[in-house]
């Protein structure tokens, strides 16, 4: 029986650390807020978008919601992110993805003014990922895989470690924070070959691929640390799950973050830790 990793302790200690700061910003006269900007209804946007807005109401912080319907222009959606862009009591925000195929993503994340990017869509926070450098903000997603490991007390020195996925919002910026924090990382994705054998080796394996259920029994081995970043939607059992199976994996090995309950609960924490963060650096300028 693995031990489970749960989000909630992570995400609570990060929100335990974040109330002062919050107060001292309110003694400042700034409430930190945050702009959610969503095309269209996907499952997995909303589950993330209830988490958010009730992570952000504890913590006493503010959201506005742009919804905009699946089907809207380019403009509609130009429009939204300029109005982010010139509303000085807006810190960060969260534009979901992927976006519809109609819809020019690159563009979109483009347009982002880089001081709001608490999520690293923008080229800049993406090349601080990359550089080990403090410019912009990482993908909450990624940055909370490394916040988990750290609470639990998993050390990244020396570790090998191996990232299914490579995504921009996930597989790519974890596996170079990995590599930042002194881990030995190694690559892969669902057409890796023997990506069984890869996984197995690993010390730590982070699944981040977006297909359910492709880390099964014969992927994993006893003592290893699984990090399911997945979110899909099981249309047959209506209910969320990651992209491992995790009642194959479950009794093999040695820990293993729940899907729902893992580091989605820490991701909701990390955003606002972000947008806290945002909202610090505008007391600077």
């Amino acid at each position: 029986m693995a031990e489970l990793l749960k989000g909630k302790p992570v995400a609570d200690a990060i929100s335990e650390g974040l109330a002062p700061r919050i107060a001292a910003l309110k003694d400042s006269g700034i409430t930190p807020k945050l702009a959610i900007l969503r095309v269209g209804q996907r499952e997995d946007d909303l589950s993330y978008e209830r988490g958010a807005l009730k992570r952000f109401d504890g913590l006493g912080l503010e959201v506005e919601r742009i919804l905009l319907a699946e089907d809207c222009t380019q403009e509609d959606l130009m429009d939204a992110l300029n109005h982010v862009n010139a509303d000085p009591t807006i810190h960060g925000c969260l534009l979901f993805r992927p976006l519809p195929e109609h819809l020019n993503e690159a563009a979109a994340c483009s347009a982002l003014d880089p001081a709001k990017d608490v999520d690293g869509v923008t080229e800049a926070s993406l090349y601080g990922v990359f550089a080990n450098q403090q410019i912009g903000f990482a993908p909450c997603t990624a940055d909370a895989c490394l916040k988990l490991l750290h609470h639990y007390g998993y050390d990244l020195q020396g570790a090998e470690v191996t990232v299914v996925g490579r995504s921009l919002v996930i597989g790519k910026p974890v596996a170079m924070m990995l590599l930042n924090g002194n881990a030995t990382v190694r690559m892969t994705h669902t057409r890796t070959r023997d990506l069984d054998a890869a996984c197995q080796a690993a010390d730590i394996l982070v699944v981040a691929c977006g297909h359910a259920g492709t880390i099964g029994a014969r992927a994993v081995r006893p003592n290893q640390v699984v990090v399911d970043v997945g979110i899909n939607w099981d249309e047959e059992a209506q209910r969320l799950v990651g992209d491992v199976a995790f009642d194959e994996v479950e009794p093999l090995v040695g820990a293993l973050t729940p899907v729902p309950g893992g580091v989605g609960s820490v991701t909701t924490a990390v955003l606002a830790e972000h947008v806290v963060r945002a909202a610090e650096r505008t007391l600077a300028h």
